[in-house]
Parts: structure tokens; C-alpha cells; sequence
């Protein structure tokens, strides 16, 4: 049975506590790391069960995008590695990541058992106060994604769109310098889907990188996966450190962020489109909406051009996620539109607003309900093409209703 999106890799089960602090002792207080599956904390599979009861636990990876595309009424499918375990056959991360998304309608169908290592797991210190806790991820099963066994998936499933989670996340998935994972969304290419990936490089102080101009050795694995790529959105932090490694290093205190922001789709463009009569729609997210570029298949380009958010109003509730739901709310729109977009005729204002919508609806949910603000697509589109912005969250969830 054919899908309108099949995603890929990175299945984890995100856990929130007070009492992680060993998570600051990893990764450093407020960083975030990539850790070694040997060096998670040996805690038994009855006390993560316990916790994930609790309502500490939220899927994360395609957990951050799926089931907002599926609420939509579009059909999505995920394709993950989750552990072996006594739980229905599953692990307790991988059973709630499982059950999570069958209960928002998502094609398991994918779904390959790893039989000796768990689902992937982050432990992320959620102290009181303002502070920020570390967040320590071990990817354990999903670092050892095997493209062949998704090829199998991609026919089987045919999906218009294939969405690979995350570039720089998956020791296998990596392998070869990236060379690998390009060749497979290549392949996917050929077989007729839009291709989108992103990538989610671990960095402890991403800051600092950019302050002193430092590159980051995992963003060369974009290199030969940038041209594979029909729709790339990254985060405007992680655009500077992309540039920084893929490109010459700069001052980016010396100008604006608009004018950083713009530089960036310029050495993207320049340097990995290729005019080969597909549509392209590459973009920086920022706090307040993104800047896009895009390419005709007729080799006309488009932008940059600055989308602001009409849907910013109301308290964020937690920002883990954010990116995430941006592309899906940006893919469930080109979905819709497949059509359009292969034609280049799409409507890429109001695709970029689609992702402004979903982020803004995700970020500002309870943690307890992580989806329950999207709505059908035809309520999104006629909330997207509502005229003006909503002057507080609770005029944007009236609209939606």
C-alpha cells in the first residue's frame, strides 16, 4: 500500500527527570551529546517501564513529526530499528515508541527488531528553575541503520516523500563519510520520491563554535548528501556551523542575522544545487519564522525571502522538538501539493508557513499531549490562509476548531 511519507531512523524514547543529573556529568550542564552505548547507565528495563508509566517519558526522533503529519489525514509511514526485549517483543523504549505511534495511525509496518541492542534512549535532566540540564542520547540500535533493509521498505510502502532522521546520529548510517546515505536518498530519488534529511550534530556549545568560526567534522557528512536533496531546512545556529566546515569559516558577529541567514542559502545554492529539473526548497529556521530559497525546474530561483510567523502568540511550553515539527508542518504542505511542487508552481510562503504553524502548535503543547493541537488539513490550510496573524494562542486554537 503506497504512503504519502515514509520516515527514517533515529526511533528514541526521550526520558525527563529531576534526579538525571549524571546526564550534566556526561554531556556538561546544558550541552548535549552523542554518547557510547556502553556507557549508558545500566538501569533495568522494570525502572524505565516505571518512569515511562509515569508520564516522564515522549517519543522522540519520527516521534517529533510523524503523528503530526498523520493527524493531518496524510498516510505515514516509519522505518526504525528498535530493541529486542520481553515487552511484546520489544523493550520498554521501543514498546512505548511502537505503541505511540500506532495510536496516532502510523504505518509500523517497517519496523526492524534489533536483536541485541536497545532502542535508542535519551536521558535529559529536567532540573527546577531556569537552568538548562544536560541532554545525553545514546543511539544504541539505531546505530546500526542498514540501508538495505529500508530499500525493501521503500518499495514495498512507495511513499512520495522519504524524510531521513538525522544525518550525523547513526555510526552505520554515516559510514563511508556520508557517501552511503547519499547514495541511498539517490536511489530514493530515482524511484520517484521527494527527498528531505536534516541533520542533528551534538555539539556542547554551539555558541562558542560559532563565535571562534569552528567547524564541526560531522557536518562534512552533508557534503555528498546536500545535492540528493529536494527540501533541506536547518536551524540558524546550525547554518553557521555548516557553513563553517563545508565552506570558508566567518565572522558571523560582523553582520546581522538576516544577512547571515541569507549568505548561507547563497553558499548552499551555489555550491550543491544542481539544475536538474527537479524543484528544490532549501531554508534557516529562526525564532520568528525562516528564510527560504528556492529553484524551478526550470532553472529559475527564487528568494531568499523572509517568512515571518503569523502564529507566534502564546507561552512556549518546551522548544525540544521545534525543528522537527516545522518539517513536518513544511512536509505535510508539499505533500498535499506534490503535484505543484514537482511543477514548480507551489506556493512557497504558505509552505513555509505550514512549518511555522506546526512548530508553533507543537512547542506551546503540553508535554502530556505533544499533538493535540494539529488538526485535519483542510482546517490547517484554512487556518494558513487566514488573513492577518492571531493576537494570542487562544484565537489560533479557536481558528483551528
Amino acid at each position: 500500500m503506497a504512503v504519502d511519507i515514509l520516515i527514517l531512523n533515529t526511533a528514541v524514547t526521550d526520558l525527563r527527570r529531576p534526579d538525571f543529573e549524571f546526564a550534566d556529568k556526561l554531556v556538561g550542564k546544558g550541552g548535549l551529546a552523542k554518547c557510547k552505548t556502553e556507557d549508558m547507565p545500566d538501569y533495568s528495563q522494570e525502572q524505565i517501564k516505571t518512569w515511562i508509566d509515569e508520564g516522564t517519558a515522549t517519543a522522540g526522533g519520527p516521534g517529533n513529526t510523524a503523528p503530526l503529519i498523520a493527524r493531518t489525514g496524510l498516510k505515514v509511514a516509519v522505518g526504525v530499528n528498535l530493541g529486542k526485549g520481553d515487552y511484546d517483543g520489544l523493550d520498554a523504549q521501543g514498546r512505548y515508541f511502537f505503541d505511540v505511534m500506532i495510536a496516532n495511525g502510523i504505518d509500523m509496518s517497517a519496523t526492524h527488531i534489533h536483536s541485541t541492542l536497545s532502542t535508542g534512549t535519551t536521558f535529559i535532566h529536567n532540573p527546577s528553575g531556569d537552568d538548562r540540564g544536560g541532554i545525553a542520547y545514546f543511539p544504541n540500535a539505531n546505530n546500526d541503520f542498514d540501508f538495505s533493509i529500508y530499500k525493501k521498505a521503500v518499495e514495498r510502502l512507495q511513499p512520495k516523500i522519504v524524510y531521513y532522521m538525522y544525518s550525523g546520529l547513526s555510526d552505520r548510517g554515516d559510514a563511508n563519510d556520508g557517501r552511503d546515505l547519499a547514495e541511498f536518498i539517490k536511489w530514493c530519488r530515482e524511484e520517484g520520491a521527494i527527498t528531505i534529511a536534516d541533520s542533528h550534530t551534538l555539539t556542547g556549545d554551539p555558541q562558542k563554535l560559532i563565535a571562534e568560526s569552528q567547524a564541526v567534522a560531522e557536518y562534512k557528512l552533508l557534503e555528498p548528501l546536500l545535492p540528493e536533496l529536494d527540501l533541506f531546512f536547518t536551524s540558524s545556529d546550525e547554518a553557521k556551523l555548516i557553513e563553517n566546515t563545508l565552506g570558508q569559516p566567518r565572522v558571523w558577529a560582523e553582520c546581522d542575522e538576516q544577512d547571515n541567514n541569507i549568505h548561507f542559502l547563497e553558499f548552499l545554492s551555489q555550491c550543491y544545487w544542481r539544475d536538474d529539473g527537479r524543484t528544490k526548497l532549501y531554508g534557516v529556521t529562526v525564532s520568528n519564522g525562516a528564510y527560504e530559497k528556492h529553484l524551478h525546474p526550470n532553472g529559475r530561483i527564487g528568494g531568499p525571502n523572509q517568512v515571518t510567523s503569523r502564529f507566534m502568540a502564546g507561552e512556549v511550553v518546551d522548544l525540544v522538538g521545534a525543528g522537527d515539527s516545522f518539517r513536518a508542518g513544511l512536509i505535510t504542505y508539499v505533500a498535499a501539493n506534490l503535484e505543484n511542487f514537482k511543477k514548480g508552481i507551489i506556493d512557497f510562503e504558505e509552505a513555509v508557513q505550514a512549518g511555522n504553524l506546526f512548530a508553533s502548535l507543537y512547542i506551546k503543547a503540553p508535554l502530556d499531549d505533544r499533538y493535540g493541537n494539529i488538526r485535519a488539513y483542510s482546517k490547517m490550510l484554512q487556518v494558513l490562509q487566514k488573513k492577518g496573524g492571531f493576537p494570542n494562542f487562544e484565537a489560533l486554537r479557536k481558528a483551528l476548531d
